[in-house]
């Protein structure tokens, strides 16, 4: 959520973003609602002064006196408006908080122009495409996938993208998971197991709500919804909560399967692991201090990084352009790994800075030794990583003549064997 105050007296600098950013959302209606519920709160604060006058003259006057009595149903009048009133602030407030909410973050300065994912910016490159997947074919062709990733029983229990993972499949997914938690736990993230499920409340300090409604899956009657990521609950645990400054950064990962319903996704996009509407991700997510969030911002990317790095996956970042880099963010990098069987690359990781977008609505603050003062944290988000995309880049980079896949050294002691086998 954006400064309230910002969005009053700089609405061209929220203009712009938004347009940058390429979303419709209209501003003038958001100042519209801003500007009559504060019009509406002074029409109470005046009635409210006219009813302490009141009261403070009547306890100079004599009880039942003309005087007393006059100014007994002038308060009485008063008091009748302030009930009227005081309901219909309320749905001003209401409403007026419901439009900021509509607001999208501001992109930092060094964010790209853009509309589409192709003008996005390739910041670096880190190794080889080519030297990589001599055999290669796309992960879903390998002979005997099916009987380690099943689809087809997947959409039978469940709907199409919720696969089975049976034996080594299975169990090269739990090797991805323990990797990535030690390696992040040595980075010195703490390690948290968080729920599954969320409500609303939180939903909305994250920027899901009410932007991403119709990608999450909702219970009934209860309301509450199935984490899209660990970012949700992670986020939320220091939610109206003050934190010592001496304190910050707070580092915390989180391991939880994740649901989406990937609404739009058609095509290659969705074949095999490419895009699944139940997927096994681990999370990083840090509260820092707004005066070195950008330096934290690089420290966490590389700290994605470096698990591709030692799984031996080429992978590229990119910066996202603002039409690509999404509502509650204020600077996105994507991770992509290369997929050799598909010549393509796939998506693994965005690493965001949301600065105090989130922090704003969930109120999580700290006390500033300089003044004294609760201020806004900023808050930061990687995944790292997230497993179905990185399993079909290993089955695919290092899928041997003989139909096996090759390990990579890093993930041997997790696995426990050096190949995988379909047979």
């Amino acid at each position: 959520m954006l400064d309230p105050k910002l969005v009053r007296e700089s609405p061209e600098l929220v203009r712009a973003a938004i347009a940058k950013k390429h979303l419709s959302v209209d501003l003038d209606s958001v100042l519209a609602a801003d500007a009559a519920w504060r019009a509406l709160l002074l029409e109470v604060e005046q009635l409210r002064s006219v009813q302490k006058a009141a009261n403070a003259a009547m306890a100079a006057l004599k009880k039942g006196s003309p005087e007393f009595l006059a100014k007994l149903g002038e308060m009485k009048a008063v008091s009748a408006q302030l009930k009227e009133r005081d309901g219909a602030l309320k749905a001003a407030e209401e409403r007026s908080r419901e439009a900021m909410l509509s607001l999208p973050n501001l992109p930092h300065a060094s964010v790209p122009e853009g509309r589409t994912p192709q003008e996005n910016a390739v910041v670096s490159t880190q190794g080889d495409p080519g030297a990589v997947g001599a055999h290669a074919v796309a992960h879903w062709d390998i002979p005997g996938f099916p009987r380690l990733f099943d689809f087809e029983r997947g959409a039978k229990v469940t709907g199409a993208g919720f696969p089975f993972f049976i034996g080594d499949g299975a169990r090269l997914a739990r090797a991805l998971i323990n990797f990535f938690l030690e390696e992040d736990v040595r980075a010195g993230y703490v390690e948290v197991s968080p729920p599954i499920f969320v409500n609303a409340a939180s939903a909305t300090a994250t920027g899901q709500l009410p932007d991403k409604e119709g990608q999450m899956y909702e219970t009934t009657p209860d309301r509450l919804f199935a984490v899209p990521t660990a970012e949700v609950p992670l986020t939320n645990f220091l939610r109206d909560e003050i934190l010592d400054e001496a304190a910050l950064p707070v580092k915390r990962c989180a391991y939880t399967p994740c649901f989406r319903r990937e609404a739009g996704s058609y095509g290659k996009d969705v074949r095999g692991l490419n895009r699944v509407h139940q997927f096994d991700k681990v999370e990083l997510l840090k509260w820092v201090h707004p005066s070195s969030s950008y330096a934290e911002l690089d420290s966490l990317r590389d700290d994605a990084e470096s698990l591709l790095r030692k799984l031996e996956i080429p992978y590229r970042v990119l910066l996202m352009c603002g039409g690509d880099l999404g509502f509650a963010q204020s600077k996105k990098y994507d991770l992509e790994v290369w997929a050799a069987g598909q010549k393509r690359w796939l998506e693994v990781s965005s690493c965001s800075n949301f600065e105090a977008f989130q922090a704003r609505r969930a109120q999580i603050r700290f006390r500033s030794k300089e003044s004294g003062r609760a201020e806004l944290v900023h808050t930061l988000n990687g995944s790292g990583l997230a497993v179905p995309r990185v399993l079909a880049a290993i089955l695919e980079n290092n899928l041997e003549a003989d139909g096996r896949v090759r390990i990579p050294a890093a993930l041997v002691p997790h696995f426990g064997k050096s190949h995988l086998s379909f047979a």
